[in-house]
């Protein structure tokens, strides 16, 4: 997995030409019955196809706007600069996905994902090692696995993100070993049990920079290189409170459908790859007023 992906290039699925008010005509359409396209500031069209216009023109005209506040589709709350800061970046969602060549029921998905407000879930995240401040307007939650390839591989990308938007992001670490790796169950636990001495995140970065070395005595030895009492931390390993913790994010991975790791939620939705991670989390800090980073 990749923080952002390209979408391969597919042919899109046209969007229904009749409404059920529409009859059938015996002569050509008339062109004054075809609107024009749509062009909203801030949102750079000018290399789109006649076809894209066409299509990026209906969304916008059909979908509704995303603050549940604002009771018109997005391009009238873009233009007439309704009360909805995300009008916009959901115009240029729509925008990036036509531009990618994804299908209607890839965009509207995209879309209710994204910015559907009901799309949401509440994640609790007491308990949960935690870096950002707590009133921070974004919320990143993510399910990982200190074995995991992908999660190891997209670790230093999360935190080269979440370092230059700290002040607005807080960023929330679930444990999620998966029985198809042997060593990520104890690897999680370590991880847990330097979080009981205020140490998790060094703890997160010896273990997701050493991924072929994750024995307990490898687990000991990093324990010692940032400064844990090692008895106590060989204690905590196995405690009740340690097994406590993977228990409830056990669960509660389970009870939000996350299917594998990583597996990133923002502001309580669920990350798709398609989307760039970080035009999302900036969007987010835009919408709540904040700046965007350089």
């Amino acid at each position: 997995m990749s923080v952002s992906l390209r979408t391969l290039r597919a042919c899109a699925v046209p969007l229904a030409l009749l409404s059920s008010a529409a009859s059938c005509r015996g002569g050509a359409e008339d062109a004054s019955d075809v609107p024009a396209d749509v062009r909203l500031p801030g949102v750079d069209t000018h290399d789109f196809t006649p076809r894209e216009e066409h299509e990026f023109s209906r969304y916008v005209r059909e979908l509704a706007a995303p603050c549940p506040s604002v009771a018109a589709p997005i391009a009238q709350c873009v233009l007439e600069k309704r009360d909805c800061p995300r009008c916009l970046s959901a115009a240029l969602a729509i925008a990036k996905a036509v531009r990618e060549g994804m299908a209607t029921d890839q965009i509207q998905s995209l879309y209710k994902q994204r910015f559907d407000a009901k799309a949401a879930r509440t994640i609790p995240v007491q308990g949960s090692p935690s870096r950002g401040p707590d009133e921070a307007p974004v919320t990143l939650v993510e399910f990982a696995d200190f074995e995991c390839p992908f999660c190891q591989r997209i670790a230093p990308t999360l935190d080269t993100i979440w370092e230059s938007r700290r002040a607005n992001v807080r960023f929330i670490y679930k444990f999620m070993p998966l029985p198809v790796h042997p060593h990520g169950d104890m690897a999680a636990r370590a991880a847990i049990a330097a979080q009981a001495q205020g140490k998790f995140w060094e703890m997160h970065h010896e273990l997701f920079a050493n991924p072929g070395h994750l024995e307990e005595s490898d687990l000991k030895g990093y324990a010692r290189l940032i400064g844990l009492d090692v008895e106590r931390f060989s204690a905590d390993l196995q405690s009740p409170a340690t097994s406590a913790r993977l228990e409830a994010d056990h669960q509660l991975a389970e009870d939000l459908g996350v299917k594998g790791t990583p597996t990133i939620f923002i502001n309580g939705r669920e990350y798709d790859s398609k989307l760039d991670l970080t035009q999302w989390l900036d969007d987010e800090i835009a919408a709540a007023g904040g700046p965007r980073p350089n």
